[in-house]
C-alpha cells in the first residue's frame, strides 16, 4: 500500500483539502491515496500567536501550505531560506540531517514531510530558548 497513513484517535480532527474532518468514537486508520492531497492534523497546528520562534515559524508556514492558505509556488523560496537559517543554529549531526530532509522535502513538495521533519526539532529549540539567559 502506498500513500499516506493516518491513524486517528476518537474524535481527533484532521484538516483534508479545506474540510475539517472529525474522527467517530473509536480509533481508525485512514489510507490518503490521493499524493497531493493537502493534511493537516489540528492536534499538531501551530496557531498564529505560537509562531514566535524560528522553528515555530517555518512550522506555520507550511501549515499555510498544507491548509491551502498558502500557494506552494508563492512560499516555495521563503520556505527554503527558513531552513537554510535554521540550519546556521543547529549545527549538530542529527539537527542537520533533519533540515537536510525538510529542505529535499520542500524542494520535492513534500510539505507534510517537510513540517513533521521540522515539527522534530521543537524540542531542541525549546530547550535552546530555555537556556537563554533573561
Amino acid at each position: 500500500m502506498s500513500g499516506l497513513v493516518l491513524k486517528l484517535s476518537p474524535k481527533e480532527r484532521v484538516l483534508i483539502n479545506g474540510a475539517v474532518i472529525e474522527n467517530g468514537d473509536r480509533r481508525s486508520r485512514l489510507a490518503i491515496m490521493t499524493p497531493d492531497a493537502n493534511i493537516l492534523r489540528l492536534r499538531d497546528a501551530i496557531h498564529p500567536e505560537e509562531a514566535k520562534t524560528p522553528v515555530r515559524r517555518a512550522c506555520y508556514a507550511l501549515q499555510l501550505v498544507l491548509s491551502g492558505d498558502s500557494d506552494p509556488k508563492d512560499v516555495h523560496h521563503n520556505l527554503l531560506r527558513q531552513v537554510e537559517e535554521l540550519s546556521q543554529v543547529f549545527t549538530d549531526g542529527d539537527s542537520r540531517k533533519v533540515l537536510g530532509e525538510a529542505s529535499q522535502a520542500v524542494i520535492d513538495g513534500q510539505h507534510y514531510r517537510a513540517l513533521k521533519s521540522l515539527r522534530s526539532l521543537l524540542p531542541r529549540e525549546d530547550r535552546l530558548f530555555a537556556m537563554r539567559p533573561n
